[in-house]
């Protein structure tokens, strides 16, 4: 179990207890030790007792992980599980209901389900609760609304992980001169899935089918397959998997044809014939081939999604940033404020990565909640770094900072500390429940603040928990023009923002965009990639993406 599996068990414990009115006291017991865990780097399934004391857990704490570690539950939790209502437990997952609200609706209006929460709410009954109100109320609903929209996608990695997994099954037992492919939404490497898919070309459809039947973690779904698509459901989470087979000869169109989007498809090339019409005609040996048939240039999957096509087609399809591009990586967090991992230890990691610079953006003093840096810690901050320099040089770390956007649009910090820095990336955390009219001149006036290098993750979204705030992207994109801002593609996988759809506008406003992991920890730098994808999507060119500069270009334009 990971440290954030078992940390789970203490959160729930400690918000189940406050549903039921149990001590307030060991509640938060419970909720610090999940915190302790979070923070811990040591992969705790592997610590004994006594190193778990070393590490500041008490007595009762540590003998409670060993419990979830070897029993894979908690007592107390076991027991508060039973005693609650499933419907009630699933409210858990509805942002802003915390423990004593959700005990509110169930004992005042009886709601022991989602689906009534729901109705209850549309009626205005639950308006009507003390401390909830008409604006609570509304917000329960986006976020059911919310909930079930999304409850049929997986994120980019959470889907990555059962198709490696399938993949590598499915190679293993591939048959000579068959031919295997991911399609689907993951081939065109959109940032939420909707179903793992597969082709296959083979005259053994059996023996694929057989194989799948036997996996452990899928359940076979025969009344929806048919004789050329076997489907089924992952045990874990019900996720559509998908398995097509076609004939060798198939194989290449239909690889085309399943790894685009309808409006891509629907481009014509030289004649009045698009590239479905194409594709569904004849056979290929390559899916350059099919678009150089049309006279068309290649288009890779990423760009297949019919937004930007006529566009590329008009100017060229240009070079496109890989990960070999970057250089360097500037938005990453130690733990001068809420990373996991030291300042040192995280400018080793990014070396042994192959990058020739690293930029620490830790959080501002007014993010209390995450150990934001005062101005004192600043100062002890910049001289571990000038040492660092010495110590790994050529190898360089910039002295950047997440300066949190204020709710009035002004920077964290004043001017004698702004100016210390070398960078600044201006995020927004705090009173993220904004209209676009307020968010947008938020972000403008922070952009239009001479210290703000890098707009981070501009809209502040969680994929599949949380709803950006809504913001006018042309306004924003066209500040960041005028102010030489550059803007974020963020690339944690829960949030890939800036969102892909918005990549190419801001590269042709003549915005740079900065590719960064919003690292907390050394494994977190490997995220890296998951932006590439959005960038790829995007179609940015390494000249527009500011961390594909060298670390002598990236000196000078921080001196700009």
């Amino acid at each position: 179990m990971t440290n954030k599996e078992i940390a789970n068990f203490f959160k729930e414990t400690a918000t189940l207890m406050e549903i039921h009115g149990e001590n307030s006291f060991k509640a938060k017991n419970y909720a610090s030790t999940a915190f302790r865990l979070e923070q811990t780097k040591e992969d705790v399934a592997n610590l004994e007792y006594n190193s778990l004391l070393e590490l500041g857990f008490s007595k009762g704490s540590a003998d409670k992980v060993l419990q979830v570690v070897q029993s894979g539950s908690l007592p107390a939790y076991d027991e508060l599980v039973h005693k609650t209502p499933k419907g009630v437990i699933e409210m858990l997952r509805i942002k802003g209901l915390g423990g004593k609200k959700i005990a509110q609706l169930w004992k005042e209006l009886d709601i022991t389900t989602v689906d009534q929460l729901y109705l209850e709410c549309k009626s205005g009954k639950v308006a009507e609760i003390k401390g909830f109100g008409g604006k609570t109320e509304q917000k329960i609903i986006q976020e059911i609304e919310f909930i079930r929209s999304s409850s049929t996608f997986l994120k980019y990695n959470e889907a990555e992980l059962y198709i490696e997994k399938l993949l590598e099954l499915l190679e293993s037992v591939k048959k000579e001169g068959d031919s295997i492919s991911v399609v689907g939404d993951y081939r065109r490497n959109c940032e939420v899935v909707d179903q793992i898919e597969f082709l296959i070309a083979t005259e053994s459809k059996e023996w694929y089918a057989k194989t799948l039947d036997e996996v452990g973690d899928l359940e076979h779904q025969p009344v929806v397959s048919g004789p050329y698509t076997w489907k089924g459901i992952t045990v874990e989470n019900s996720f559509p998997v998908k398995v097509m087979f076609s004939s060798h000869q198939r194989f290449v169109s239909n690889q085309l044809l399943l790894s685009s989007s309808p409006r891509h498809l629907s481009l014509k090339g030289e004649g009045e014939k698009t590239l479905y019409e194409t594709a569904l005609e004849k056979d290929f040996n390559s899916e350059e081939e099919i678009y150089e048939s049309l006279s068309l240039p290649y288009f890779i999957p990423e760009l297949r999604e019919g937004s930007i096509e006529k566009e590329l087609l008009k100017k060229g399809i240009p070079e496109i940033v890989s990960d070999d591009d970057l250089k360097g990586i500037l938005h990453n967090h130690s733990t001068y404020s809420d990373g996991m991992y030291s300042l040192k230890e995280m400018a080793l990691e990014c070396k042994r990565l192959g990058y020739s610079y690293f930029g620490i953006a830790d959080h501002s003093k007014s993010a209390f909640y995450a150990n934001g840096l005062n101005e004192k810690r600043i100062e002890e901050q910049h001289q571990e770094i000038d040492a660092l320099n010495k110590e790994l040089a050529p190898f360089k770390v910039f002295k950047g900072i997440e300066s949190d956007i204020l709710s009035n649009g002004s920077l964290d910090y004043e001017e004698s500390a702004l100016k210390t820095f070398d960078y600044i990336v201006a995020s927004v955390h705090s009173q993220l429940n904004m209209d676009e009219e307020k968010a947008t001149k938020r972000l403008i006036k922070a952009i239009e603040n001479p210290y703000t290098t890098i707009l981070g993750h501009p809209t502040g979204r969680l994929l599949l928990r949380r709803n950006g705030y809504p913001i006018h992207f042309e306004k924003v994109i066209d500040a960041c023009a005028r102010n030489n801002v550059c803007i974020e593609i963020n690339a944690n996988p829960w949030r890939l923002d800036l969102d892909w759809r918005w990549v190419y506008l801001a590269q042709e406003k003549g915005v740079l965009l900065s590719i960064n992991p919003d690292a907390h920890s050394k494994e977190g730098l490997q995220d890296m990639r998951y932006g590439v994808k959005v960038a790829r999507k995007g179609a940015l060119e390494p000249k527009n993406t500011l961390n594909a500069k060298t670390l002598e270009e990236i000196e000078k334009y921080f001196t700009l």
